[in-house]
């Protein structure tokens, strides 16, 4: 299938745009940029079409291109594992990813640095296809790390805005804390079972049994995956870089904070479930880690004024979700909702990016208010993808949310799904706080005749923007978003509205049997995740008594089903009416209840403190430890007074030595008359004895 073209094609267009692309036009840079990506996309699908015709015995499809690392016994390889769960990964990049470039060529157009923005988006694209379609961990970590680098370069993108520079370095350093717990855990494998390769490593681990005695050697490699995991995607404790990570363009946040990068920890624990289903302490760590995560991050997005703040939170809130599928072993749940979450959260950041295209900058929703007279389009896409994330039926969050929350009180894990029941009516209310706040009610920025606002706040003007080499591609007096509210150009609509349709119909693949469905994406998945490990099923043909009992309980597990289904779905419809009678109904309320409840409120919309504490604990100790300890102590006493004191003390020689040099020829003639004189006596000596 040649799937190495796959990975390959957009890290020809980041190449091209990252050297050359300073001298070309920006619709040139545009067509390499989006030509790499859809040629992606194409190759994708048709791979696909290919995939869906192999026979069982022919998946997973494994493409081996050489040897690029080898140690003793110790090998690694360049090669691709196309599987269900890879394939799905790699449609949901390649798709999703097209469409964000697509809307940052409008989103984009004034900035400076443009060239430079489309070379790190088409590396990020080449970093991720590599982290999902590995055929073995080591590779995997090569695009783990390469997305944690364009993550940092894409935050970072308008460097001389100092906020943006450190949310920049906030990112990759938080996520070196979790990658260093991923290391270890390669390192054990590799030393119990001498391989890293998928499919030599899966049958390995097939042969050990179920940890339940105790923590053991899949115990800590499972624990050690999830500290990667959480570093990545961005759960409780590593959670605090995702937030500020805000300060890059708004596209950036939809691809990698939202579709993509975020999902690699989940993507990763996936992958592994051969591991977490025989360490069930570390599988119970996943799920418990996912869902204080999700229920923590909904309560502050609840109160959070910054547009895509909230989004921030709700996305570390709905990651939150996916890993407490994985962890009660619903592995098909946490990517079918990882899946629906990159398109109804991909939208939700586009379209905030519309709105604040729109406004000139703005993007405290406090003045904000009946946008959906000005950007009807933007209007109609968010409303989509609020209905979507909030559970409300038939659309696609609906669904996969509801499979996690099945999951996990059909597993017997009913406080995880009481904790899950109550973050999904909170999620619900923040939503649709932000859906009423933003369209709904009277204008409450500068008057739409008159207004003139500035450049884009989430855009910062161009002479500020990119590197200072790069200002001169600014459009000049750059700055979309003049006058009154608008909205935004076809080229970021069209994105919007094709995944405004995915956040309807997608999560349809999904649907359970309960409200008459067949759960295409469990039976497309199944093979992978469900099975003991791939390609191999231990399952007895049943008797006809069993069948009979299997159906009865079947039956009566639907109609529990859908029992539990109902009460998810009134727990949306109450956070839609709450958000409805505090923000639409009653909009003078939440000023008055978030003073009564005074120093709470206050410390929920601080963040809970968590970034001072993490300061106080770490951060600060550490600048004290090596400003006073490595660089006063050992850099400048040590090091540099090693050096130091060399050189004084070749000096002080010199200086000594130097004072034989008189300029009087008479007393070099004697020097070196007496030198003769030594050597001739010398050489007589030798010659008597």
């Amino acid at each position: 299938m040649h799937l190495w073209i796959i990975p390959l094609l957009p890290l020809a267009g980041a190449a091209i745009n990252g050297l050359l692309g300073k001298r070309f036009s920006r619709g040139l840079v545009s067509a390499i940029a989006l030509g790499s990506t859809a040629a992606a996309f194409a190759m994708a699908l048709w791979v696909a079409a290919q995939f869906i015709g192999l026979p069982p015995d022919q998946i997973p499809h494994i493409e081996r291109y050489g040897t690029w690392l080898s140690a003793g016994l110790f090998s690694a390889e360049f090669g691709i594992y196309l599987d269900q769960l890879s394939l799905v990964m790699m449609l949901v990049v390649t798709g999703v990813g097209f469409l964000i470039h697509v809307y940052s060529v409008g989103y984009m157009e004034h900035e400076g640095g443009y060239y430079r923005y489309f070379s790190y988006l088409n590396l990020f694209m080449f970093f991720m296809l590599t982290l999902v379609l590995a055929n073995n961990y080591l590779l995997m970590f090569v695009g783990w790390e390469g997305v944690g680098l364009a993550s940092y370069l894409l935050i970072g993108f308008w460097f001389l805005k100092k906020s943006a520079a450190d949310a920049g370095k906030k990112a990759f350093i938080t996520n070196r804390v979790g990658d260093f717990g991923f290391l270890i855990a390669l390192f054990l494998l590799i030393k119990h079972f001498g391989t890293l390769q998928y499919d030599s490593l899966w049958p390995l681990i097939g042969k050990y049994p179920a940890e339940t005695a105790g923590a053991g050697l899949l115990t800590a490699i499972g624990l050690l995956m999830l500290v990667g995991a959480t570093g990545k995607s961005a759960q409780i404790p590593l959670y605090v870089w995702l937030p500020d990570a805000m300060e890059g363009p708004t596209p950036v946040s939809a691809l990698i904070h939202a579709a993509t990068m975020v999902t690699a920890g989940v993507y990763m624990v996936a992958r592994s479930h051969l591991v977490f289903n025989r360490a069930p302490d570390a599988a119970m760590a996943v799920a418990i880690i996912g869902t204080l995560t999700a229920i923590f991050a909904a309560s502050i997005g609840i109160v959070q004024t910054d547009i895509k703040k909230v989004l921030a939170y709700s996305t570390i809130s709905q990651l939150g979700y996916m890993f407490m599928a994985c962890g009660v072993a619903d592995y098909v749940g946490g990517i079918f909702h990882l899946v629906t979450h990159a398109f109804f959260k991909g939208l939700l950041f586009l379209a905030a990016g519309s709105v604040i295209h729109g406004l000139g900058g703005e993007q405290d929703m406090r003045n904000m208010g009946g946008l959906r007279k000005y950007l009807p389009y933007t209007f109609w896409c968010m409303t989509f993808a609020t209905f979507a994330i909030a559970g409300i039926p038939p659309f696609a969050g609906f669904f996969s949310k509801d499979q996690i929350l099945w999951a996990a009180w059909s597993g017997g894990y009913r406080v995880l799904w009481l904790i899950g029941i109550i973050t999904a009516g909170m999620t619900s209310f923040y939503m649709f706080r932000l859906w009423f706040l933003t369209f709904f009610g009277e204008y409450r920025g500068q008057n739409p005749e008159t207004a003139r606002h500035g450049h884009d706040a989430d855009a910062q003007p161009a002479g500020h923007t990119g590197a200072i080499h790069d200002a001169q591609d600014a459009h000049a007096g750059g700055g979309h978003g003049h006058g009154a509210p608008h909205e935004s150009p076809w080229v970021m609509v069209v994105p919007l509205m094709i995944l405004a349709l995915l956040s309807l119909v997608g999560g349809w693949i999904g649907v359970p049997q309960a409200l008459g469905g067949h759960n295409e994406i469990e039976h497309f998945l199944g093979p992978v995740l469900a099975a003991d490990f791939p390609g191999v099923s231990r399952l007895a043909v049943p008797t006809s008594a069993q069948v009979a009992a299997a159906e009865a309980a079947a039956h009566r597990e639907e109609i529990a089903e859908l029992l539990f289904t109902g009460i998810s779905v009134a727990v949306a419809v109450l956070g839609f009416l709450g958000a409805w009678f505090l923000y639409y109904k009653r909009p003078e309320l939440p000023a008055k209840m978030a003073k009564a409840a005074g120093g709470l409120y206050t410390f929920v919309l601080d963040k809970y403190k968590v970034d001072e504490l993490y300061g106080a604990v770490f951060i600060q100790p550490l600048i004290a430890l090596s400003s006073t300890v490595f660089w006063k102590g050992i850099d400048r006493g040590l090091i540099d007074g090693a050096v130091d004191g060399s050189a004084a003390g070749a000096r002080e020689v010199s200086d000594e030595m130097r004072h034989m040099q008189s300029g009087n020829i008479r007393s070099y003639a004697g020097w070196v008359a007496i030198g003769a004189a030594a050597v001739i006596a010398f050489m007589v000596w030798r010659g008597v004895r």
